[in-house]
Order: C-alpha cells, then sequence, then structure tokens
C-alpha cells in the first residue's frame, strides 16, 4: 500500500444523496456519489447493500456490478461489496433498521445466488453466528476467501469462538445493531471486545453511534492494531442536514446528528471518513498515526487489499 494511500470505508450504504441500494441505480447517479467521496478523501470503499428480499438484493447486486463497469472512477474507488444481510438476528433490537420480512437464516444456496450476481465482487458479508446452522455459511465464505463478519447478533460467548475457528474474523460496527438493555456483564459488545485478537473490530466514529468516551473506553481495551474504523453511511451523507430516500424509507439528517428514520431510529452514518478520523483525534485523544492506522491502513489489511 503506497504510503500515501486514502481513507477506506468498508461500509458506504450511499452518499451525496444517492442510495446505492436504489433499484433504479445508474452510472451517472454512482459516478456523482464517487466524486463526491474522492473529493472528501476517501480514496476506496466497500459498497454496502443491506438486507431485503433475496430476490431484490440479487437484481441490485447485478446493476450495481454494471453501473460500476460502465465508469472509471467507480472501479477505481469501488475495490469490492460488503452484504450487510440478509442473513442477521431477526430480533428486535439486534436486527436494527433492517425489514423485519427480509431476514433470512444463513444459507448455502442463497449466498451462492448473492455471490454470483455480485460477480466476485463480494469481499465481506455481516451475518449472525447465532442463526448459522453448523456454521456452514461462515466456512463456505472463509474457504472462498471473503470476509465473515459478525453484526446484528447476539451469540453466546462460546458460539462467537466457534464462528472464529470457522473461519469468521470481523465484528461489524460494534456497539451498534444492539438491543438498548443488555445483560451488564454478558453481552456482545464484552464478547466481542474478549476476542479481540481474533476479530477486526469495527467502529462508527461519528459521537452518535457511539458517544466518544464510550468508544475511547472501548479502544482502551481492544487496542488500536485490528481496529477500524467505518462512516455506514447512507445516501444523505456529504450533504449535511437534508431529507432523502434510503432503501424503503425517508431518512433526514439535521446538524450534528446521524442519519434517522421517521421514527427517530438510528439508520446510518451522515460524516465523511476524513470527519471520522478527525474525531479520533479531537473526540477520542488518538495520535495521528493511530487514526491513520483506523481509517486508512486497517480497513484494507482486514479485507486483504
Amino acid at each position: 500500500m503506497p504510503d500515501d494511500a486514502g481513507y477506506f470505508d468498508l461500509q458506504v450504504n450511499g452518499y451525496g444523496g444517492v442510495d446505492f441500494g436504489d433499484d433504479a441505480l445508474a452510472p451517472e447517479a454512482l459516478h456523482a456519489a464517487c466524486e463526491r467521496l474522492d473529493a472528501d478523501g476517501t480514496a476506496g470503499i466497500l459498497v454496502t447493500l443491506t438486507t431485503e428480499r433475496l430476490d431484490a438484493m440479487v437484481a441490485r447486486l447485478r446493476r450495481l456490478v454494471a453501473a460500476r463497469e460502465q465508469d472509471d472512477l467507480a472501479r477505481r474507488l469501488i475495490a469490492g461489496i460488503h452484504l450487510e444481510g440478509p442473513f442477521i438476528s431477526p430480533l428486535d433490537g439486534y436486527r436494527g433498521a433492517h425489514p423485519a420480512d427480509a431476514v433470512i437464516p444463513p444459507d448455502a444456496d442463497a449466498v451462492e445466488r448473492l455471490l454470483e450476481a455480485g460477480a466476485g465482487l463480494v469481499r465481506l458479508v455481516t451475518l449472525a453466528p447465532e442463526c448459522d446452522d453448523g456454521l456452514r455459511v461462515t466456512r463456505l465464505l472463509a474457504d472462498r476467501g471473503i470476509v465473515a463478519s459478525a453484526g446484528h447478533c447476539d451469540p453466546p460467548l462460546e458460539r462467537l469462538r466457534a464462528a472464529c475457528d470457522a473461519g469468521l474474523s470481523m465484528f461489524t460496527h460494534l456497539g451498534n445493531g444492539c438491543a438498548n438493555t443488555v445483560n451488564r456483564h454478558d453481552n456482545i459488545i464484552e464478547r466481542a471486545l474478549a476476542l479481540h485478537d481474533r476479530l477486526w473490530l469495527c467502529f462508527i466514529a461519528d459521537g452518535v453511534h457511539v458517544p466518544f468516551f464510550t468508544l475511547a473506553n472501548w479502544l482502551r481495551a481492544a487496542g488500536t492494531d485490528r481496529a477500524c474504523v467505518v462512516t455506514d453511511a447512507v445516501a444523505p451523507a456529504g450533504l449535511g442536514p437534508t431529507v432523502c430516500r434510503q432503501g424503503r424509507s425517508e431518512v433526514r439528517v439535521v446538524d450534528g446528528d446521524a442519519a434517522r428514520l421517521p421514527d427517530g431510529s438510528l439508520v446510518g452514518g451522515a460524516i465523511s471518513m476524513r470527519e471520522a478520523a478527525e474525531n479520533l483525534v479531537r473526540r477520542v485523544g488518538l495520535s495521528e498515526d493511530e487514526a491513520r492506522r483506523l481509517t486508512v491502513t486497517n480497513p484494507r489489511r482486514a479485507v486483504g487489499l
């Protein structure tokens, strides 16, 4: 990796008013979003597609692959695809804003359909290990060289350890996709932190998804050698206060906040990776080198780039 490599974001659902999961995504819209990402200092991303009915996800993958292929900037910026679902926990709280009617258990045939539609670009899949029967899908992904990441899940510690043995290597936006009320000692955040030497731990550094003092505590516990920061950006990101369409819903951003559904639920991030890196230094207390590690170096290492 060159010394001047820019930010790399493992989780971008949309940007600059463009929803990457739009059923009518056009090459021109993808190019416009990539232009804004590039201007904001992001040199590479994994486009993230979230839970939807399988046929719709397959169609969106094919549309995204075709749009990327038609644009030089999109090919340069989009290093791959992150599938955040549909193989997540169906439980309220852990499911987050993902539509309940589209969540399904991890299934090898469904994975094969998604990977085929992704045409070799799928690099990361977020799933719930406790729903993966025999951890077969986790093993399938690891055997294909695709990062299997736990997220929107609540596996017991031993199940999480077994998933690591089967090839799980990451945890998606730790502290989010998590119920608000949990056991004060034995909860999914503590379990993931306990396995920080085996998992890449990803965090959203906007101060909304996780308070800055909490993020500082977690990074002190886990260290920065195997931590990554993501934006979890959705369509309004990069625009300031606005209203945009993301997936099935209208989402709103106000000053200093993340993107929210009409009922106030968090649905994604609204800042750039440059802003996230600045937050790590100014608000979390990391050094410039540590912030670079979390936003430039580690995300690439985590997915083998």
